[in-house]
């Protein structure tokens, strides 16, 4: 806290008795009664012979009395003010108004990894082999579908040709697949891929030709796929597939 410094007053000088001016001073006193004195009786004469002019000027006086008061009090009101704002300023000093502290805005973090995808409508992968055919040529087209592939058809019928789902994979080749949906103990054999090899390529134009199951294959299928190169994706290839684990027939 600043404490003020408080300069010293001059000493008041007394003034010397002055009979010369106590004189005058009573000199003026008097004139000024005598004055007064000789208004008031022209004043009062003058009423008795005009008594209506008298009563105005009354008024008049009156009303001009009655209002110097309140304006000398008007006049000392800001001057007061101005006094008691200095001594409050000349002491200690105003503290300033407290200031509210304003809670910081969440900020969105921009860095953050986005969601993981969650497929609306997630197939559990046991559910291959409870399939029928046609459900299981549908499930194969999703999932070529959903990793990217274009113009995905479902052809799978009496008259296909070995080929059930065809589409254009994300790199632009040409994808034709054949959906074998066995049961565990019944194996893909080398007949079923020689049938499909002799259509896959000169029929169906394919650049990638696979055969998915919910089986496996004999040895003599997987060895004639290789020697055609027809791509072999058995149980665990489509488990691999749809989960997202392993790759696509096209990769």
């Amino acid at each position: 806290m600043v404490t003020p410094i408080r300069r010293p007053r001059a000493p008041r000088r007394r003034t010397a008795f002055s009979l010369r001016q106590l004189s005058v001073s009573f000199g003026v006193l008097a004139i000024g009664v005598t004055g007064v004195g000789l208004t008031l009786r022209k004043a009062v004469a003058a009423a008795g012979a005009h008594p209506g002019p008298a009563v105005v000027v009354g008024l008049v006086v009156i009303t001009a009395l009655a209002v110097l008061p309140h304006r000398r009090a008007a006049r000392t009101a800001p001057h007061a003010r101005t006094s008691a704002a200095s001594v409050t300023l000349a002491g200690e000093p105003v503290p300033a108004p407290p200031v509210e502290e304003v809670a910081p805005s969440p900020v969105e973090d921009i860095d953050a990894p986005p969601p993981e995808y969650v497929d609306p409508s997630p197939v559990e992968l046991d559910d291959y082999a409870e399939m029928d055919a046609d459900a299981f040529e549908e499930a194969v087209a999703g999932l070529c579908e959903r990793d990217g592939c274009a113009e995905v058809q479902v052809v799978g019928g009496a008259n296909d040709l070995g080929a059930d789902v065809v589409a254009v994979a994300p790199d632009g080749r040409s994808l034709v697949i054949q959906c074998k949906r066995y049961c565990a103990d019944n194996k893909v054999g080398s007949q079923d891929l020689q049938r499909f090899g002799g259509t896959c390529f000169t029929v169906h134009g394919a650049d990638v030709a696979a055969v998915v199951t919910t089986s496996a294959f004999t040895e003599p299928a997987r060895e004639y796929a290789d020697r055609c190169g027809i791509l072999c994706f058995d149980h665990d290839d489509l488990i691999g597939w749809a989960s997202g684990t392993g790759p696509a027939p096209w990769e």
